[in-house]
């Protein structure tokens, strides 16, 4: 989402027409690097839709106890309808201008207000906790919704490893910054890297995943590989991707639309029906992969996880902490 120009905003709720018809063939030609992590997946699925587009399954995870069972969003649509600016503002961007990226080797670094700065690479993150599918809900700003089944486990697992200290009280993930994978980043869109980052509760909340796979195969390059950040009850564009560093802090991270646009991108970016963005409603949404004619649907309060994380905003005065 540009928010500088009116006329650089592509609000689109649904899919185009054309878009709709060459979805397939976009998927082909999106093939993903391979990200080697041993004992974790299982190499090319056979056929050839899934080895032009390089999918891997993972080999074991567990159903998790809080997926919905509402009705999954098509892979072809979850693969080929992104926001991921890095590499470019349209919604069909991402899974063609991302073929070139690699996801491996990769090293995040832990810093901040830890007891001690480390690095872990993407074959240790694997090996923190057992890996879970989980079906949550998903919200965009812009109207539209999706319901993914994530790969992950909970990022209380990677905090718990990296010993924040009494001071953190927030946690900020950036994003790769690299213009020559990530064409882009050669437009001033947002200030790179993208920044995002989480209050410490909501951090630490059994909901917040890193998610490393969807629909039970490595993530694809357009959905974040290798490792991306999921918050179920909040608008998509907090869930970091390709996310490179995490540094704890005591003062609220500037994030990238906190900055582009603070009248419209607040830090906490929590799925409020009663509270519009300013271009846009927030009251209903539009399934993505139902076609064109897909009847609007009234957007539940925290995306539907008010008995999960509703106490966490106990007090606090949602218009304002918007």
């Amino acid at each position: 989402m540009l928010i500088h120009k009116q006329s650089d905003i592509i609000p689109s709720e649904i899919t185009s027409k054309e878009t709709f018809e060459n979805r397939r063939t976009l998927i082909k030609a999106a093939g993903a690097s391979l990200l080697t992590a041993s004992g974790i997946f299982t190499g090319f699925i056979n056929g050839s839709a899934n080895a032009a587009s390089g999918r891997q399954k993972i080999n074991a995870y567990a159903k998790s106890k809080y997926s919905t069972d509402e009705k999954l969003t098509p892979y072809e649509d979850v693969t080929s309808y992104n926001n991921y600016y890095e590499f470019g503002t349209s919604k069909t961007d991402p899974s063609i201008e991302s073929r070139l990226f690699k996801p491996a080797p990769w090293t995040v670094s832990i810093e901040g207000a830890v007891k001690k700065n480390k690095q872990i690479s993407i074959e240790d993150i694997f090996k923190l906790a057992p890996l879970e599918e989980r079906i949550y809900r998903m919200r965009c700003v812009e109207g539209w919704s999706m319901v993914i089944p994530w790969v992950g486990f909970s990022l209380a697992k990677l905090i718990q490893w990296a010993e924040p200290t009494a001071n953190a009280k927030y946690v900020e993930f950036t994003s790769l910054s690299d213009d020559l994978m990530m064409p882009g980043q050669r437009m001033r869109v947002l200030d790179w890297p993208y920044v995002e980052g989480l209050r410490m509760d909501e951090a630490m909340n059994p909901l917040t995943l890193l998610a490393v796979g969807l629909y039970g195969e490595m993530l694809p390059n357009q959905n974040g590989a290798p490792m991306r950040l999921v918050v179920p009850w909040k608008y998509g564009f907090k869930g970091a991707k390709a996310i490179v560093k995490i540094r704890f802090t005591e003062n609220m991270p500037k994030t990238a639309w906190m900055k582009a646009g603070p009248n419209e991108y607040g830090f906490y970016a929590n799925v409020n029906p009663t509270v519009d963005h300013p271009r846009w409603t927030q009251s209903s949404e539009r399934r993505i992969g139902g076609g064109l004619f897909t009847p609007r649907i009234k957007t539940q309060m925290f995306n539907g996880y008010a008995e999960q994380v509703g106490q966490l905003y106990s007090g606090m005065d949602l218009i304002k902490n918007f």
